[in-house]
């Protein structure tokens, strides 16, 4: 029996499909700056996601997970989406696509808590996992201190949704508005970006002895005049005052000392029940976001084919990018990563349909164990 579930599980790797999967096409497509899994199932629908580069190194991964969420093989059956944006290196994006959904699981499978409480829970749990493995390659590898990711999570269990997010990823939801005959964009995460000026009331409250908290710089709202989001995993040089020190590179130590994290981890989670007009989900990095507005996004969705639909939306923002730099998406197209940064960020997508009469396919336990994850590390 776990003989067969594991021939069941299909794990997408840099350049590598498991030979003796079922599901030749699970792994993915890499073309060129392109990642991309045109189309798939998980247990409540279809899905599509899409990855283009932007930076020499992708600094954006996501994964979808789709069968039980805890270590019990008669265990609740759900799908889990996560899109993590990092910054200032790969390492925390990578590091969490191997640990934050593994923590779900194995709260999930330890405790009777709510879950919404068991995901908060897994955050902070894979934020000082991470930390710790900053402190213990601090000497050798300062750089780390700096690194750090937005995490956006969606879950659907037991026909109810749950979105936790830490940074400004989005998602959004397209819903039949039978009112108005048409398909509404209703955006479902709370970003933390200082951006807004409610991220930054929320600073100064949370440290009303800091004068600097903000700081306006060519134009833009900063955390400590650093960096824009106010919440993430990693980032230990704004956690812990123990990073604020040499061998840290000068530009980002703090000149004024701190004994409370900058920046937080913990995620802020919406909770609400599926309904039959609830009609698919859109999660992404902000480097789709910056681009296309939420209803330009679920319009594309509701009016294009859903095979490649993730890569549609890619596309779209990357023509957009394009047009605000005066070239063609041809020109565009021969751009290479590094210098195509100074066009688009690296932007994430994944499209999850809903549909609560989506068969499920055969295999160990009553669903199909589906693991997808994204993407090349060059």
């Amino acid at each position: 029996m776990v003989r067969a579930a594991l021939k069941k599980f299909v794990c997408w790797k840099p350049f590598f499909v498991e030979e003796d999967s079922e599901d030749e096409g699970s792994g993915g497509t890499v073309d060129g700056l392109w990642w991309f899994k045109d189309h798939g199932t998980h247990v409540n629908g279809e899905f599509s996601m899409a990855v283009i580069k932007a930076n020499i190194v992708l600094e954006d991964q996501c994964q979808l997970e789709s069968g039980r969420l805890n270590l019990d093989e008669n265990g609740p059956q759900g799908t889990f989406v996560g899109i993590y944006d990092g910054h200032a290196g790969p390492e925390a994006a990578r590091f969490i696509n191997d640990h934050l959904f593994n923590n779900i699981k194995k709260y999930t499978s330890e405790s009777d808590e709510m879950l919404a409480d068991i995901i908060r829970k897994a955050f902070l749990a894979t934020e000082e996992e991470f930390l710790t493995l900053v402190e213990r390659e601090w000497l050798s590898n300062p750089r780390m201190a700096c690194v750090g990711s937005c995490c956006l999570v969606g879950i659907i269990c037991n026909g109810v949704l749950y979105i936790a997010n830490a940074g400004d990823s989005r998602a959004v939801l397209g819903k039949e508005d039978k009112s108005v005959n048409a398909l509404k964009a209703v955006r479902l995460s709370e970003e933390h970006n200082a951006s807004f000026e409610s991220v930054r009331e929320e600073l100064k409250s949370l440290h009303p002895n800091d004068p600097n908290i903000v700081l306006l710089k060519r134009n833009v709202w900063r955390v400590r005049g650093l960096i824009q989001i106010s919440r993430s995993i990693g980032d230990a040089y704004l956690k812990k005052p123990d990073f604020n020190r040499p061998p840290l590179l000068p530009k980002f130590r703090q000149s004024e000392s701190f004994s409370e994290p900058i920046l937080k981890a913990e995620p802020a989670i919406l909770v609400q029940k599926l309904t039959p007009q609830d009609q698919f989900l859109i999660f992404a990095s902000d480097g789709l976001w910056e681009h296309l507005s939420d209803q330009e996004a679920v319009d594309i969705v509701k009016s294009s084919p859903r095979h490649g639909i993730a890569r549609k939306l890619v596309k779209a923002a990357a023509i957009e990018a394009s047009k605000k730099r005066n070239i063609t998406y041809s020109e565009l197209e021969k751009v290479d990563r590094g210098l195509r940064r100074q066009v688009h960020d690296d932007i994430t997508v994944i499209v999850l349909f809903l549909s609560c009469n989506q068969p499920t396919q055969t295999s160990f336990g009553g669903s199909t164990i589906l693991s997808v994850k994204s993407p090349f590390s060059y």
